[in-house]
């Protein structure tokens, strides 16, 4: 059993690198122009209260893509389930610190997963392309997520983080490819929420 536990969680990380790979970017001078960003939400700091990197380095990623021109709005997509905890907020606040127009940056409050900010991106903002962005673990996930759902997505890699908090995310992705192979090809997993389209123009 434990043989074959290894061979399904190998598979499915083989497949999903696999597969997106060719999609991802690490630099804005190579990927084309999209008219969304797709920003992947995560908490702005760790639990011990130190920043936390993920954030940081999305933020700069998001911001550079749209310093070059490679991106038009910014959907910032995460879960704000509890009052003190609001990812999409959170992002906005340090999208607008850094430059970025108010009234570029849209939020999706029911990104709680990956794959819901994935759907939700193309079934609640009509978008049928995307440039995701969170770091290249991740991306390979929403990417592929993207693909399989008819939404011609690439990822734009933000910085990696290192040290044992990096390492923790890291094996725990190894696990949500699993999970998320499940979601599309066992359990045909939908967003928790969907709801009315939204026209994305200047607020």
């Amino acid at each position: 059993m434990f043989a074959g536990l290894i061979v399904i969680v190998t598979a499915s990380n083989a497949i999903v690198i696999g597969v997106s790979q060719k999609y991802l970017f690490n630099n804005t001078k190579e990927i084309g122009e999209y008219k969304v960003g797709l920003l992947l939400g995560t908490s702005k700091s760790r639990c011990t209260g130190e920043v936390n990197l993920f954030f940081e380095y999305r933020i700069k990623a998001a911001v550079d893509l749209y310093k070059a021109g490679k991106i038009r709005y910014i959907i910032v997509s995460g879960d704000n389930r509890m009052k003190e905890y609001n990812e999409p907020r959170d992002m906005k606040a340090a999208l607008m610190k850094r430059g970025i127009p108010e009234e570029m940056i849209w939020l999706d409050y029911a990104g709680f997963r990956t794959l819901d900010s994935v759907i939700r991106s193309k079934e609640v903002f009509g978008q049928e392309s995307v440039i995701v962005i969170s770091q290249k673990f991740h991306n390979e996930r929403a990417v592929y997520i993207g693909r399989q759902k008819g939404i011609e997505a690439v990822g734009f890699n933000a910085k990696d983080v290192s040290g044992q908090f990096g390492f923790k995310t890291y094996i725990r992705e190894v696990f949500a490819k699993v999970k998320m192979m499940l979601d599309l090809y066992v359990f045909n997993t939908q967003p928790h929420f969907l709801g009315e389209q939204i026209q994305l123009t200047d607020q």
